[in-house]
């Protein structure tokens, strides 16, 4: 009795080991962080397939006929260990990796790949969902449990419910290595990224402004190299340097090292896998009964047709090309005027940008910076959420995080309830991928009538304090700062009864675009934009020039950003069989659409992480979401910028409903007609 009692509190001790497997009693229910340790993730991954496993187990053994209460009620709810764990590891995943967490990344994702797949090519699941799905009308469903059912039908036909057996099984061979292959190209990027770093004599500092040469000399000590100065391939540390240093040589070896990251022919190469990645999404669609990749993914989205992907990008695209000539030519002239006897290239142009904006607008990025202290911007951003929705702010100190860089907001509504918890991780590191985005440790939603607040972390790369200076933004920092802010009021504000949110790709962009917005009006930046040494509210001469250059180099943007969306689509309009030489392929189609050599595309093939990570056939998503915020952001033109109907009217039709109606009816409820592409032209300078 003694021997039974102890082998048994062993194998209890273990499992209470592993905090996946008991209630978190964390403040707020997030992830024990502080406790989770890499052991703990490859068991509770196979635990929670194991028990999802048991949970489908019991909804296709039920012998009653097929209902949306006994069958997509109890699939929705399926898995909730698998997502615990999951949620978690996304977390350490992308904003505090190492090699353990690597290994684990390559070891789980094909085995969640296959766990995925049978579910989604169950025979008998499928048959019990098209049941329901053909009989809906029996079950005097909401409006919500009609989009849910359809959309969940339609998703297991295009993950491959319909095929044969046979087929089905080359369809999960695909998926598998589609999922070890995604997974490498990331941490490759990773690697290149952390691997390169451009250390310089003090000679070399001519031109960059005190904070970037203090963080250089920053970056230099945290590599072991003190008394030198570093500039890497992380935005922050790279623009400065290509903006400000004369040193052209210099300017040209630090944006090689950035184009060609994952092209260097070493391990962490990724043109092969890029191009195995072409080559079996194209077979994959082929086995779906699609032509291309573009068209399978395309099929779930507002889009739906590569004509009209197509009819955007290229209408953006021959406009935005004549406006970046004409900055080109205008830079050049500041160049020979100043004798400097060459032709601009890809590596000049935010040295000679930043020269034409001072000549044109007697303003420059340093100056701008000076007002934008990192603190001061995060507490516009709240206080404009709390003039359009209420809600408010509270720093929570003693919570569990991913990294203690992190800080945690509590977020209640104007009556004090809980509305959920939001993390801001904001500068640069090497556990850390590059670029900025949002993720949903839990969205709000209802459960069986009770209320589950949000649990949202939002991760950036910007520019780090310097010395006894705090951090400064760009504007462009500012403004990515309320873009990921966006996108977690979209988390925190959905009233969805289900677990279920089906959101088109080409509409998920238009809850954190349309934030943007708020940030450069100039009611809002005598908010937050102060001196960082003075404690000056921003001039309104300095507001009337950020105003006056609204337009300044909006050629460039929009060619670097259409470039990449039309390669993205160039990729996956492959038709099977496919057989690629990476390089090769984008050289001759940049030629092809006539992009001019001074300008790259926002992200080259071998780090275009967007289109490996989801945006696949779907970069243009930002600018088809653009259509809709630089519409819908003229209703609050129209009506002021925090009018409170106009702000209810976007919450309760955008961020309310968000995944669980159709997007173009919540547009049109909110807006009152279809999106029109004009505001889009006009606040981009493309059309007068």
């Amino acid at each position: 009795m003694i021997t039974t009692t102890l082998t048994s509190c062993g194998a209890n001790d273990k499992d209470s080991d592993n905090p996946f497997y008991s209630e978190y009693n964390t403040p707020y229910n997030v992830p024990p962080f502080d406790k989770i340790k890499p052991e703990h993730f490859i068991p509770a991954f196979e635990r929670g397939m194991e028990e999802g496993r048991k949970e489908l187990q019991a909804i296709i053994n039920n012998p009653d006929e097929p209902t949306f209460e006994n069958t997509i009620v109890p699939l929705d709810k399926m898995g909730e260990l698998l997502d615990k764990v999951s949620s978690a590891f996304s977390e350490f995943a992308g904003s505090n990796t190492n090699d353990e967490i690597q290994s684990i990344e390559m070891e789980i994702s094909p085995k969640l790949s296959s766990y995925s797949d049978e579910i989604s090519m169950n025979p008998d699941l499928f048959k019990r969902i098209k049941s329901v799905y053909e009989n809906s009308s029996k079950f005097n469903l909401t409006e919500e449990e009609e989009y849910i059912l359809k959309e969940m039908y339609m998703g297991f036909v295009r993950n491959g419910a319909n095929l044969s057996a046979a087929d089905q099984n080359k369809l999960k061979e695909i998926n598998q290595r589609l999922s070890v292959l995604c997974v490498q190209f990331d941490q490759h990027v990773l690697n290149e990224t952390n691997d390169f770093i451009m250390y310089v004599d003090e000679k070399d500092l001519e031109g960059l402004p005190e904070s970037v040469i203090a963080t250089a000399a920053e970056t230099a000590k945290e590599a072991g190299q003190e008394g030198k100065w570093a500039f890497t391939t992380q935005r922050p540390s790279m623009y400065p340097f290509l903006t400000y240093s004369p040193n052209r040589t210099l300017r040209r070896k630090l944006y090689d090292a950035y184009l060609n990251r994952g092209n260097n022919g070493n391990e962490n190469d990724n043109n092969a896998v890029f191009a195995e990645i072409v080559k079996l999404r194209a077979e994959r669609a082929k086995l779906l009964g699609y032509k291309s990749h573009a068209d399978s993914a395309l099929d779930a989205k507002m889009a739906k047709t590569q004509k009209n992907v197509y009819d955007l990008l290229n209408n953006i695209w021959d406009k935005a090309l004549v406006v970046a000539k004409e900055e080109l030519a205008e830079m050049q002239k500041i160049a020979d005027k100043e004798g400097a006897n060459f032709k601009l290239d890809d590596s000049d142009w935010w040295y000679y940008a930043e020269k034409l904006r001072k000549e044109k607008y007697d303003i420059d990025d340093n100056t701008i910076r000076q007002y934008f202290v990192l603190e001061n911007v995060q507490q516009g951003l709240f206080e404009v959420v709390h003039r359009l929705f209420g809600i408010n702010f509270e720093e929570v100190k003693d919570i569990p995080k991913v990294h203690p860089d992190a800080v945690a907001y509590n977020v209640t509504e104007a009556d004090g309830s809980h509305l959920g918890l939001v993390y801001f991780d904001f500068y640069p590191r090497a556990s850390k991928s590059q670029g900025a985005w949002c993720s949903t440790i839990e969205s709000h939603h209802y459960e069986d009538g009770v209320e589950i607040p949000a649990i949202i972390s939002t991760v950036y790369n910007f520019t780090k304090p310097s010395g006894d200076d705090p951090a400064l933004l760009s504007i462009d920092e500012v403004e990515t700062m309320f873009h990921e802010f966006g996108h977690a009021l979209d988390a925190m504000m959905n009233e969805n009864r289900y677990h279920s949110k089906y959101i088109p790709w080409d509409f998920v962009e238009l809850p954190s675009q349309i934030l943007e917005h708020w940030a450069m009006q100039p009611e809002v930046l005598k908010m937050y934009a102060k001196h960082y040494k003075t404690g000056e509210i921003i001039p309104d001469n300095l507001i009337a020039k950020i105003n006056n250059s609204e337009f300044f180099n909006q050629g460039f943007d929009n060619v670097e950003l259409i470039a990449a969306s039309l390669l993205d689509m160039a990729y996956y309009t492959l038709e099977a069989p496919v057989e690629l030489d990476v390089q090769e392929f984008e050289k001759n189609y940049m030629k092809e659409i006539g992009l001019i050599p001074e300008i790259q595309p926002r992200y080259r093939t071998t780090y275009f992480l967007h289109i490996i990570d989801g945006y696949d056939a779907g970069y243009y998503n930002y600018t088809w979401a653009a259509v809709l915020d630089n519409d819908g952001f003229e209703a609050f033109k129209e009506n002021g910028l925090f009018d409170q109907a106009t702000a209810q009217s976007y919450r309760q039709n955008i961020l309310a409903k968000n995944g669980i109606m159709d997007a173009s009816e919540q547009y049109r409820r909110f807006r009152g007609h279809d999106p029109e592409i004009t505001p889009l032209l006009k606040n981009r300078g493309l059309i007068k």
